[in-house]
């Protein structure tokens, strides 16, 4: 749901992406969006929704005095104020078949002509998370980010590939990859899950990402019922989540 003024007035909880919406992939946080989200922290619980695992989601933002989701939801991190430190209060890991895995991404690359690649046929995380990289594991950097820059190739196929891996929820991740998280496990289910376990309503939170078009992992948030703030470019960041002071 596209965030309106008339929603305002609800929100209790800010959430967050991280990469694209607050810094460069995987880089850290600059100062000005560092103040606006000192300033948002004033008057919101922040709370970040990440792809990512929580501890370098946490380092990553500085060692932030918030709360993270982690690995869609399979992990989350409650900021301790006394230590100083990240508590786990939840670490899911899910077991999968690397042997029909490997099969399906075999295939994939057979029909779709990828059976050049550095590394690994496929990633596997420690979460029970996959990631299906296209160019391999170990493909270099200029190499992809020139392979699918608007991911129209990977969207070309996208039905297809979650087709495939039905077990799975299938993202068009990076700039040359698909990741894939066991079950429904995606950001929206993630922060459904905060609501509850905070006696929260969707219209109590606003989610503000960059990853919003078809298969990007802030597209269940963006076609549901929680508000939505948009951004495109993460150095807009304070004019972009301004709407919210």
């Amino acid at each position: 749901m596209i965030f309106s003024k008339e929603l305002h007035r609800n929100i209790k909880v800010i959430a967050l992406d991280l990469d694209g919406t607050l810094t460069q992939h995987k880089q850290p946080l600059e100062p000005a969006n560092k103040e606006a989200l000192d300033r948002l922290a004033e008057k919101y619980t922040l709370l970040m929704v990440g792809a990512g695992q929580v501890m370098r989601i946490w380092n990553q933002l500085g060692r932030m005095h918030l709360d993270i989701i982690g690995n869609y939801g399979l992990q989350y991190g409650k900021y301790d104020a006394e230590k100083d430190d990240m508590d786990i209060i939840r670490d899911l890991t899910f077991d999968c078949d690397r042997e029909s895995i490997e099969a399906k991404v075999t295939m994939l690359r057979r029909k779709y002509g990828f059976e050049s690649f550095r590394g690994d046929n496929v990633e596997y995380h420690p979460s029970g998370c996959i990631t299906f990289p296209i160019l391999g594991t170990k493909a270099l950097q200029e190499d992809k980010l020139a392979f699918d820059p608007d991911r129209s190739r990977r969207r070309a196929i996208y039905e297809e590939v979650k087709e495939i891996f039905s077990d799975y929820t299938v993202f068009v991740g990076g700039s040359s990859s698909f990741d894939m998280a066991p079950g429904t496990y995606d950001k929206y289910h993630a922060i459904d899950q905060y609501c509850m376990e905070n006696g929260l309503t969707h219209d109590n939170v606003v989610f503000i990402g960059d990853d919003y078009g078809m298969g990007g992992n802030d597209e269940s948030v963006y076609v549901s019922d929680i508000p939505f703030l948009a951004i495109d470019d993460y150095r807009d960041f304070p004019k972009v989540s301004s709407v919210l002071l």
